[in-house]
């Protein structure tokens, strides 16, 4: 007999379809679509069906054997945040480089000084896969009691063939071990290491000839990326890289436009990228790429903000026709948080969306940037149910106003509750 939950007296439903949709763009962001006075029915792993309370039926209302209640008097539901952009496999942290942030050294000054990305790089070949992989449990334990439900993990502290598989073998395993959703992205292509800075070129073609074949014959990524940008891999390297993932089935993701207008959004688009993150740099031909295209944009308010740097042109890009989507880019250099619902405070004050729209951007936007809004992302029939619900709120605008309020009352995680 396959296990049957149902939250009853739900506040409001959030998020909820009633057809399948990959993304939600353009003016239709701002349109959200919630049930008040709901039930929502979960069979095994997925959303089962969904309604006004006063179409419940009464077997469903009672306690029986194979039937859990779940009583959310007061309380909203909302599908699971879909995080499409992180670096929590990383070993320690970088707090020295915030005191010379403050100081006012810039990104790019701090990687010159051997900071930054080749810092982290340095500390994880230092560091066992079995110690990489505990601290990194913990940061997904902390995502999932602040509401994510799927995760997208890249790869890049490692910057040689070893340690960048050590740390796709970590995914892996958290894959295998933790009940949230997990995509692998092989990410060699972070930095350029000290040893080829003279010639980068050589490094490309380290990623190409001997990571990228390494890491599909054990089947370690399901995507790409490479860091096109200023003073990182150029668009003609960018190109060279993904052409050679593509050629082993790695679909590809790009770190675009963050310190310049690179040039990275075309080159995702022209390799028909999920998604292009970051995105500070971002004027009309690149909105315009886009609009030709099924690549997401995707803003990273957590690195921006800790970063001080512009904001991308949120309110722009959707007036403009586009979908718009919200990570967090969990690292420990640029964005040591992964708390989604902060990402959508940040989203809502800095880059002027409406919470409708951030809730769109956190979820079924996200979830397509990652390749899983088809399983989640929503409220819909036959997804699996990776939800969370919150503590008494008033309004779902409450839970982005309320940017330092933990406001996550219960996990629910393919179908299980998750307790700590």
């Amino acid at each position: 007999m396959i296990m049957k939950t149902v939250i009853v007296n739900i506040k409001e439903l959030i998020q909820v379809d009633e057809r399948e949709r990959l993304m939600v763009k353009g003016k239709e962001m701002s349109e959200l679509k919630t049930i008040k006075d709901a039930y929502l029915i979960i069979k095994g792993e997925l959303i089962d069906d969904y309604g006004k309370m006063a179409d419940l039926k009464e077997i469903y209302k009672t306690e029986s054997k194979d039937l859990r209640i779940i009583d959310a008097t007061g309380r909203m539901v909302f599908p699971s945040f879909c995080d499409s952009h992180t670096h929590l496999v990383y070993a320690g942290s970088r707090e020295t480089e915030y005191s010379d942030k403050i100081r006012g050294l810039s990104y790019e000054e701090i990687a010159k000084r051997g900071g930054g990305i080749l810092n982290s790089a340095s500390l994880l070949h230092q560091t066992s896969e079995e110690e990489l992989y505990m601290q990194a449990m913990l940061r997904v334990k902390e995502i999932i009691s602040q509401g994510t439900g799927a995760v997208e993990i890249k790869s890049g502290y490692g910057l040689n063939t070893e340690d960048e598989i050590k740390i796709l073998r970590v995914i892996k395993r958290i894959k295998e071990t933790s009940p949230i959703i997990v995509k692998s992205t092989f990410l060699g292509a972070h930095a350029i290491p000290k040893e080829y800075k003279s010639n980068p070129d050589e490094y490309v073609d380290i990623v190409i000839n001997e990571m990228i074949p390494q890491i599909a014959s054990e089947e370690l990524a399901d995507y790409i990326d490479v860091f096109c940008d200023k003073g990182f891999f150029t668009v003609e390297q960018t190109d060279r890289i993904l052409l050679a993932g593509m050629k082993y089935g790695l679909k590809a993701k790009i770190h675009a436009n963050e310190l310049a207008k690179s040039g990275g959004i075309q080159v995702g688009v022209k390799y028909d990228a999920l998604s292009v993150d970051h995105i500070e740099y971002v004027g009309d031909e690149e909105i315009s790429v886009l609009l030709n295209s099924d690549t997401m944009p995707t803003i990273l308010p957590g690195a921006a903000f800790f970063l001080n740097m512009p904001f991308s042109p949120a309110r722009k890009m959707i007036e403009a026709g586009l979908p718009v989507a919200i990570a967090s880019d969990f690292n420990p250099g640029s964005s040591p948080t992964g708390n989604m619902k902060l990402m959508m405070s940040f989203a809502c004050v800095n880059y002027k969306m409406l919470p409708e729209e951030a809730i769109h951007a956190a979820t079924i936007n996200s979830a397509y940037a990652m390749g899983v809004s088809d399983i989640a992302g929503s409220i819909l029939r036959g997804k699996i149910a990776n939800l969370f619900i919150t503590e008494k709120i008033p309004t779902y605008s409450f839970f982005p106003y309320a940017y330092g309020s933990d406001l996550v009352q219960k996990v629910i995680l393919k179908g299980k509750e998750i307790v700590d």
